[in-house]
């Protein structure tokens, strides 16, 4: 018979294409009597449609996922419900990939080899409302935010130039699939998928493919190494 959850217990969803990261990062939550892993993904797809079905309270989530990346995953999530909180779990600790994922509304952000230790502390800022750094990186982010320069002289982000479903397919081409392809996948006409390429290449004034991958690399849409 399965244990009942109670009204207290944080309810957690893990996202990660590693099976076996999600396995070991289940036990570890799952010893802990506060927290239940309601689930597991393995792409950012599968992310937002198990979050849809199982309502977690806190998402745990790798940036470096197939299809769609943590980040687009933690906006969209942060858009349709603000209230579900999102940790991400990262192997980088370059400063860019952190701010990424705090301006996409993440809480929290944890290195993936520091994990074990941080994770439980990391659920349980978040669960109360606080930003949780990983400690090592924590000096990064400050002399970074001081080294910016204010919001009036940033330059723009071409990103936002794109919708979410543009960003979504100019990801899958950085990973190599075809427009046949990324139309079976997103249940779209291949037809679509070439106008969607055209618009994005027209707004970027990007018109090779080549240009378009080292773009999304660039950008952190993809990784090659997460």
């Amino acid at each position: 018979m399965k244990a009942m959850i109670g009204r207290d217990t944080v309810r957690i969803l893990l996202a990660d294409d590693h099976i076996i990261v999600c396995d070991a990062l289940a036990s570890l939550l799952e010893a802990d009597p506060r927290f239940k892993v309601v689930g597991q993904a393995h792409s950012g797809l599968e992310a937002l449609e198990k979050i849809e079905q199982l309502r977690p309270n806190i998402i745990v989530v790798d940036i470096g996922m197939p299809g769609l990346n943590g980040i687009e995953v933690i906006k969209r999530v942060k858009k349709k419900d603000p209230h579900i909180k999102a940790i991400v779990l990262s192997m980088h600790k370059d400063e860019a990939y952190i701010y990424w994922a705090l301006r996409a509304g993440a809480s929290g952000y944890v290195l993936k080899q520091s994990a074990a230790r941080e994770l439980v502390d990391a659920i349980s800022q978040v669960r109360l409302g606080n930003t949780y750094l990983s400690p090592s990186i924590s000096n990064t982010v400050i002399k970074g935010y001081l080294r910016r320069p204010q919001a009036t002289d940033a330059a723009p982000d071409p990103l936002a130039l794109l919708t979410d479903r543009e960003r979504e397919i100019l990801q899958l081409v950085a990973e190599g699939l075809t427009s046949k392809e990324i139309a079976q996948k997103l249940n779209l006409s291949t037809r679509t998928i070439d106008a969607h390429r055209a618009n994005i290449m027209n707004k970027l004034n990007i018109h090779t493919t080549p240009g378009l991958v080292k773009f999304a690399i660039r950008h952190r849409l993809t990784t090659l190494d997460d």
